[in-house]
């Protein structure tokens, strides 16, 4: 009888938890601050460095320009990876980025993810920290991309600005 009643204050520990975070309103990712918030209810309540693609500035225009798209997206699906960690895909391109490519007559490219570091022997995570090195992603370290993963559901506003 004690062991079941251990379990049952264990479980409503966790469900107290759980429910004490706020819902998440949106992600803001500010290239130039390399920085990522968590807003609930207009207040940050996380924030996070990140390192983005190896040329930072400007909006993506086309795939393989190893930039950070700027704009209004959502999180629309995640996985874990064995290259990345875990990762969530941000839905770009969306519709104006798609007919911006197309008036240009490129690719828009896809596959913008918010991800944490490889996981790699010969280049550890301490590696990465202060580097633009993605291929327009939003990196953070793993410790920090497994909090977002648990903090953040699929469907939420993503706003990556400049």
């Amino acid at each position: 009888m004690p062991r079941l009643f251990l379990a049952l204050l264990l479980s409503l520990a966790c469900l107290s938890t759980q429910a004490d975070v706020p819902p998440i309103d949106k992600i803001l990712i500010l290239k130039s601050e390399r920085r990522l918030e968590v807003i609930s209810q207009g207040e940050t309540i996380r924030q996070y460095r990140v390192s983005l693609g190896r040329y930072p500035i400007g909006h993506k225009q086309q795939k393989g320009d190893q930039r950070t798209p700027e704009g209004i997206y959502t999180i629309d699906w995640r996985h874990e990876s064995p290259q990345f960690n875990l990762s969530m895909h941000v839905d770009y391109p969306n519709l104006k980025d798609r007919m911006a490519a197309w008036d240009r007559g490129v690719d828009p490219g896809g596959m913008i993810m918010i991800h944490g570091t490889p996981i790699n022997d010969e280049f550890p995570e301490w590696f990465y920290k202060g580097l633009d090195w993605t291929d327009g992603c939003i990196a953070l370290q793993n410790s920090d991309m497994k909090e977002l993963w648990d903090l953040v559901p699929d469907g939420t506003l993503v706003d990556i600005r400049p």
